[in-house]
């Protein structure tokens, strides 16, 4: 069992049933899945970027990661429909944990003038969005093979029915949320 999953099962629970005054524990939230998603402007002129991107994202996330495609074409910026734009991963139960601890304990340290995520990423329904500004904080990315620095999405969906049930549940997974 992921080190995570089980923090989870012991401690965030009993938090969450205690802080919210659940009687059922079925209704307490839980994290569903981690969507990673990576656009590739540049796929337009090189296709090959994409290739490059779908090559980091797998390695980022530990699971094979699948190309995004156009819905329509756009003629100014020379963009067809069905070309390969960018490229997503969607973690789920063992994987998702696995990624949620490398990503709290080891790539968030690396970033540079780290102060905590931004707080205000909550939809109304209970799911939370970040953006990573540079990919190169994950140990799996080799540094001297990159030839650009990449930015991408990640989205945490969770079972809870408001944000500040999801805040309580993220904060519970040691996520380090600022001040603000």
């Amino acid at each position: 069992m992921a080190r995570l999953k089980e923090h989870y099962e012991t401690i965030v629970r009993k938090a969450l049933q205690e802080k919210f005054g659940y009687e059922n524990p079925m209704e307490l939230p839980k994290l569903e899945k981690i969507v990673l998603n990576m656009g590739v402007g540049e796929a337009v002129r090189d296709k090959k970027k994409v290739d490059i991107s779908l090559e980091e994202m797998t390695l980022i996330a530990g699971q094979k990661a699948i190309p995004t495609k156009a819905k329509n074409s756009i003629a100014g910026f020379k963009l067809r429909e069905e070309m390969n734009i960018g490229c997503k991963v969607t973690l789920r139960k063992q994987k998702m944990y696995e990624f949620l601890d490398r990503l709290v304990n080891i790539a968030m340290p690396r970033i540079r003038d780290f102060r905590g995520i931004n707080p205000k990423g909550f939809d109304g329904k209970g799911n939370y969005a970040m953006g990573i500004r540079e990919h190169i904080i994950f140990p799996e990315i080799n540094y001297d093979k990159i030839d650009e620095i990449k930015g991408f999405d990640i989205v945490f969906v969770t079972s809870a029915k408001t944000d500040g049930e999801a805040l309580e549940l993220l904060k519970g997974f040691n996520l380090p949320f600022s001040k603000n």
